[in-house]
């Protein structure tokens, strides 16, 4: 079967649904590939496979918001106990460093830390959570939210649709080839963002300890 007769073949609905699942855990506090997902899913609307990048666009927006609202309600009620909790079985993710940088960004930035981090892997996983465990007012949390999920769904979606239309003849060339390195060349794209975010994580100086006297 050519390339563009299975993307065709794979339902629209089922690319949303999966595509706002996808993001709306990510954005509650589950580490899930919810940029490479929302990448690929634009990727395909671009190619005439039925996925309408409009509502792709409003279906990332809404797991994005969605998951963070949750997300923030989970951190309020569980509290610091709840990271702690967090750190201990998933280390890797919700470390004591991973929550420290986090919570430097949220004192220093505020409901900025929220719009921001949603376009930063770190942050998109904590700022929900985080938000309602420093208790954050939530009409603040979900201004930032919703502006957030609207730049960065609406905005990748945008992106990526756009520079599938501009590849679509080259992607017709090379069939099935052509569909990998594109892939291959968003998925590098992110790795690198990521790595750059965790560099700057790391170069960011520790604050320095506050002894009794002061």
């Amino acid at each position: 079967m050519h390339v563009q007769e299975w993307l065709d073949s794979v339902p629209a609905a089922a690319v949303y649904a999966v595509v706002a699942l996808v993001i709306g855990l990510e954005s509650l506090g589950i580490p899930l590939p919810g940029e490479i997902i929302l990448v690929s899913a634009a990727l395909m609307s671009s190619q005439h496979s039925g996925v309408n990048p409009v509502v792709l666009g409003v279906c990332a927006t809404a797991g994005a918001v969605i998951g963070d609202s949750i997300g923030y309600a989970i951190g309020r009620r569980g509290g610091r106990p709840l990271l702690a909790w967090l750190g201990a079985r998933f280390p890797r993710h919700f470390g004591a460093g991973h929550v420290a940088t986090a919570e430097r960004s949220f004192q220093k930035w505020g409901m900025w830390a929220v719009f921001f981090g949603r376009f930063v892997a770190l942050l998109r996983i904590f700022a929900g959570p985080l938000a309602g465990v420093l208790h954050m007012p939530y009409w603040k949390f979900l201004i930032a939210n919703v502006l957030g999920g609207i730049c960065w769904a609406g905005g990748t979606t945008a992106v990526i649709y756009y520079v599938g239309l501009v590849a679509e003849d080259w992607l017709k060339r090379f069939s099935y080839l052509g569909l990998v390195v594109a892939l291959l060349i968003g998925l590098v794209s992110v790795l690198v963002l990521k790595r750059k975010a965790k560099k700057a994580q790391h170069a960011e100086p520790e604050p320095e300890p506050v002894t009794a006297g002061e």
